[in-house]
């Protein structure tokens, strides 16, 4: 295990309620019971992967009950899933948000570099004619309209592009795994110590990949998508440690 981040202060945890409420008790139908468990593991994970839940911050079953309106239940079968994802872990007979260290950050990203260079290579290979046009939609919107853009809009921006490059793989099995390799408080924390130059350098590696899709090229296309995914390593662990 590499050495640990600088603890992030521990705040408030700031997690909106869904629009409507259900009873606390488990009454309702099974399907019922599994939608609101799924939307209230979404509703964590977003929370955690944006920063509202912060590292090192416990997860106490009766407050975010109380906070989203529902029974302990689904609370607790969301945070045995975001357990599973690695999101959150056990500490003193509670649950506390995972604080990554450096090792592991090293290896989220060696694991998004295969699998985002993998789809890369798949969408050179099977991507309609119009999944690319799409793609380089997209990257050229993002360019006219960067002058005006917030931290948030990058990182929407980015998520849109690779998505759309995820699409074009067309494996869910792999998309799946890949929005698992990205749901990190530290790839979304990362975006606020974006330089002018790093915005540059991450615009002409998203045309690169670009490029190498559009020549239906999968080895250029994997090269240039698992090169642009490391080369935020080395900047994610200077600024984060």
């Amino acid at each position: 295990m590499g050495p640990r981040l600088r603890r992030q202060p521990v705040e408030e945890v700031q997690v909106s309620a869904p629009a409507s409420a259900w009873d606390d008790h488990d009454t309702r139908p099974a399907e019922a019971t599994a939608s609101r468990s799924a939307e209230v593991y979404e509703e964590l994970r977003r929370a955690i992967v944006e920063g509202r839940i912060r590292p090192n911050e416990r997860l106490i079953e009766t407050e975010l009950a109380e906070r989203l309106s529902v029974s302990r239940t689904p609370i607790r079968e969301s945070i045995q899933r975001l357990a599973a994802d690695g999101l959150v872990e056990s500490r003193r007979r509670g649950w506390v948000v995972r604080e990554h260290s450096a090792q592991e950050i090293q290896e989220i990203y060696e694991v998004r570099a295969a699998l985002e260079g993998f789809a890369a290579r798949l969408a050179a290979q099977r991507a309609t004619d119009d999944m690319l046009s799409n793609i380089a939609a997209i990257h050229s919107n993002y360019i006219r309209e960067l002058e005006h853009s917030t931290r948030d809009h990058m990182v929407r921006h980015n998520d849109e592009f690779h998505d759309a490059i995820i699409a074009a793989a067309g494996n869910t099995r792999l998309a799946e795994q890949i929005r698992r390799s990205r749901d990190y408080y530290v790839i979304h924390r990362i975006t606020g110590f974006l330089t002018d130059e790093d915005v540059r350098t991450s615009l002409a590696g998203h045309q690169e990949l670009i490029d190498a899709l559009l020549a239906r090229d999968p080895d250029k296309a994997e090269l240039v998508a698992r090169t642009n995914v490391l080369s935020g390593l080395d900047k994610t662990l200077a600024r984060l440690l």
